[in-house]
């Protein structure tokens, strides 16, 4: 007897030949403060303009289901750690664990129950008293608290939203969270907001002094006064050039310290090559020294001969000499010839507008050529006896 395919195939179906028995589903129950999941996804907004991928990174509490997220150009461990602690703020405390996929940022070695954590987050896990968690790979459903919001923020967040900038990003995702967590669930049959009310006091409470997340780097400022970090460059006070310094770089700020002194410049998210610049640590240029005290020959010509201030400060203006070496000239006139011819010559001189001082000592040494050089015969008693 001849068969179908379709026939075959219906045949092995309904007689279980072939295929793997079902199993019936189940589903997780959690305590409260017993488990937040944490995950990240990527998706795409209207960021200044411009559509770009974002990494959306979201933690839920997964008794009350309370809900927070926010947005990252990368993620990587300072991310993570940056992230986790807006969590723990939001929501007031930790749970015991906290699961995660096997991600490269938690994980060293191992996945799922042999899951080994990196060190550096082990100990940012046991600052807060909680532990880093694994599902099996392949596992969807043991993180299933975390993995369905995120279709709820693409579908109901990023659709007909703008954002100027990843500042404004945040503030609009925890304002909406907010607002999605005093909603009433039909699937909870419950407000998460009042679910959380229960279980905010079994929560792990915060360190009475939260730390700040930073990373540390050293670098060395360029000739042109800056520092880099990520491409972009931040600048210091020009007494640094060629120095070393140390780079702290938090979630919103930069701060750049060489010895006791240290300068601080908001945080450029993106690794965009920009350059953030403070007016102090550029002095103007080009612009040459400007020489707001008199040089010593012109304090010098002002206490013997204050007179002719004008005739100076016309002379420094229009003069054909360098300045220095005709204030010399002008002291040496003044000390060695006779005040009244050389005022005359002087007056002179301005009235036309000459500054050439070898032709105005040329008229001075005219108007003592009768006193000082007398020949014989200039006067009655000039003869010999």
């Amino acid at each position: 007897m001849k068969l179908s395919y379709p026939a075959l195939t219906a045949f092995c179906r309904r007689a279980g030949i072939g295929g793997k028995p079902a199993v019936p589903t189940g589903q997780y129950h959690f305590e409260p403060g017993q488990e937040m999941q944490h995950d990240t996804s990527p998706h795409e907004v209207v960021l200044g303009g411009q559509k770009r991928p974002v990494q959306t990174a979201s933690a839920v509490l997964c008794y009350s289901r309370m809900l927070f997220f926010q947005c990252f150009p990368r993620f990587q461990r300072f991310d993570c750690k940056v992230f986790l602690t807006e969590a723990l703020k939001y929501f007031g405390g930790g749970c015991a664990t906290v699961m995660i996929d096997n991600t490269h940022v938690v994980v060293l070695k191992g996945t799922g129950a042999d899951m080994v954590p990196v060190p550096e987050m082990e100990a940012f896990a046991e600052r807060y008293g909680f532990v880093f968690r694994a599902h099996a790979v392949g596992d969807a459903n043991r993180s299933a608290r975390v993995e369905r919001p995120f279709h709820y923020i693409e579908n109901n967040f990023f659709p007909g939203r703008t954002f100027s900038d990843w500042t404004d990003l945040n503030a609009q995702a925890r304002e909406w969270c907010d607002r999605v967590n005093g909603k009433y669930k039909r699937h909870l049959r419950a407000v998460p907001r009042e679910l959380f009310a229960v279980e905010k006091p079994r929560l792990k409470p915060l360190p009475v002094w939260v730390p700040e997340v930073y990373r540390l780097y050293q670098r060395t400022v360029d000739v042109e006064g800056y520092v880099s970090l990520h491409t972009n460059r931040y600048s210091v006070p020009a007494a640094w050039l060629g120095r070393s310094v140390e780079v702290r770089e938090a979630q919103d700020r930069v701060e750049l310290t060489y010895g006791r002194q240290s300068v601080s410049h908001l945080r450029v998210i993106d690794a965009m090559g920009q350059r953030v610049t403070t007016k102090e640590h550029r002095p103007p240029r080009w612009t040459g020294a400007k020489k707001t005290d008199p040089s010593p020959e012109e304090k010098t010509v002002s206490q013997l001969a204050p007179d002719l201030l004008d005739y100076v400060a016309a002379l420094k203006k229009r003069g054909r000499k360098q300045t220095t070496l005709a204030l010399r000239q002008l002291l040496r006139m003044i000390r060695e010839y006779p005040q009244g011819p050389l005022r005359e010559a002087i007056a002179e001189a301005e009235r036309y507008g000459l500054f050439d001082l070898d032709r105005v000592e040329r008229m001075v040494l005219r108007r003592i050529a009768h006193d000082y050089f007398r020949l014989k015969g200039d006067d009655d008693t000039g003869g010999d006896e």
